[in-house]
């Protein structure tokens, strides 16, 4: 492993899809940017304003397992805009429930009907269906569509197409200005990991390759004025940060051992989960608290881990899976509510005026973290160390502290955790 020194630093990481189940980006999509961004203290803004496209294609879930299906395939909404009609598993056509344009309606409108269609029937997906329309015509207009849907048996000139809402973009992010600029001196973003606030509250189809090409043109010269600076001025600071870089020993990289793997994967799956449950398209506060209490005890599980494990990508990955997430979460908790794609049955009408959500300050200072820390006791599962919430009542702090300190004397640890730090 290497430490780079960058005398200006240009975030362009994209989003965070990964932290839902079903999303349209890459795997690599982990949200490592804004995380990075906000451990440095970044300001970050609009994190709850997530959108989902209505239409990505289902598949049947893997034997294998998390993380076998990393990347939902996109169904354009070319289709519906070309006719395509959705219709729920008994055959009805839904959309004239809930809006007047129909399958026409804006993404948000259009994925929270198909959510309560799935919920009321307890079905998987929907359908969308451009069957109706010439084959010939059909295949010109959608061939990858159609070659994509073939290869799961669907003829898509015949067959409507298994369709459910995916996670596709995040509006909010590392707060920028119109050059780019962060809360950090010499830290710029651009793109989807950055909140220039063009997006607004629900973002238009393409105005992201625009973002990104504009801003990132407006950033380059600050950038390079800046990296001109901190040549001049830093360094000797520069050269120090440079000498320090130690990464032997505990701080080494290494491979995920079994049971760290089958455990980095099983919290992964936790936390996409609870996302889509507590935080997806509709959101309720009492689900949100909830989220953010099990985010926050996650937090200091994998914090544990990874302090005491050395790099490695999944579990640095895991890690900032969490810390926007649980940024997700605290940012909708601040909307009461509703605004373009953050949607709360507990605050269904638009306030007069628009305001940001920001925070800019760490999950310690947000959130009681002692509380936390205080009622969750040790497990050694399958030989490996791990900090778990209690199902039970409440312990006192003292009782739950004198309960760790006996539980960490009598453990045999497995390597991948050399210890447990008794402060965050």
């Amino acid at each position: 492993m290497t430490r780079f020194l960058g005398l200006s630093t240009m975030l362009a990481t994209g989003g965070a899809g990964q932290v839902y189940p079903n999303t349209t980006n890459p795997h690599v999509a982990t949200g490592d940017g804004m995380a990075m961004a906000y451990r440095a203290g970044a300001s970050m803004s609009n994190m709850e304003f997530v959108q989902f496209h209505p239409t990505a294609l289902y598949s049947e879930p893997s034997p294998a397992g998390a993380g076998a299906a990393d990347r939902t395939f996109l169904i354009t909404e070319a289709v519906r805009g070309e006719g395509g009609m959705l219709f729920n598993l008994k055959g009805e056509r839904f959309m004239p429930q809930y809006d007047s344009r129909l399958e026409l309606a804006p993404r948000d409108v259009v994925a929270r009907a198909i959510q309560d269609q799935m919920l009321a029937d307890g079905a998987a997906h929907v359908l969308l269906d451009i069957s109706h329309k010439p084959g010939d015509w059909i295949l010109s207009h959608f061939p990858n569509i159609a070659a994509r849907c073939a290869e799961q048996g669907i003829d898509i000139t015949k067959d409507p197409i298994p369709v459910l809402p995916a996670q596709h973009y995040m509006c909010g992010g590392v707060t920028a200005g119109l050059r780019g600029e962060t809360s950090i001196q010499g830290l710029f973003a651009c793109g989807e990991v950055s909140c220039s606030g063009l997006h607004g509250a629900n973002r238009l189809a393409s105005n992201s390759l625009l973002e990104g090409l504009v801003f990132a043109d407006r950033a380059a010269g600050p950038s390079v004025a800046h990296a001109e600076y901190a040549a001049r001025a830093c360094g000797r600071q520069m050269h120090y940060a440079a000498a320090s870089a130690d990464f032997t020993g505990p701080r080494a990289p290494r491979v995920l051992a079994g049971p760290t793997a089958e455990w980095v994967v099983a919290k992964r799956k936790e936390v996409k989960n609870m996302m889509w449950e507590c935080c997806g398209i509709v959101r309720r506060s009492s689900a949100l608290q909830r989220a953010q209490a099990e985010l926050a005890a996650l937090y200091l599980e994998v914090k544990a881990v990874y302090k005491n494990y050395g790099v490695n990508t999944q579990l640095v990955e895991l890690m900032n899976l969490v810390t926007v997430a649980e940024l997700i979460v605290s940012c909708a908790l601040q909307r009461k509510e509703s605004r373009g794609l953050h949607y709360s049955p507990d605050y269904p009408a638009m306030a007069a005026e628009a305001v940001p959500s920001v925070i800019n300050s760490s999950l310690k200072s947000r959130y009681d973290l002692d509380s936390v820390r205080n009622n969750i006791t040790v497990s050694s599962s399958n030989g490996f160390v791990s900090l778990i919430v209690p199902s039970g009542g409440k312990k006192s702090s003292a009782s739950a502290a004198a309960a760790a300190k006996n539980a960490k004397k009598s453990l045999v640890r497995d390597m991948s955790v050399r210890s447990l730090p008794d402060n965050e």
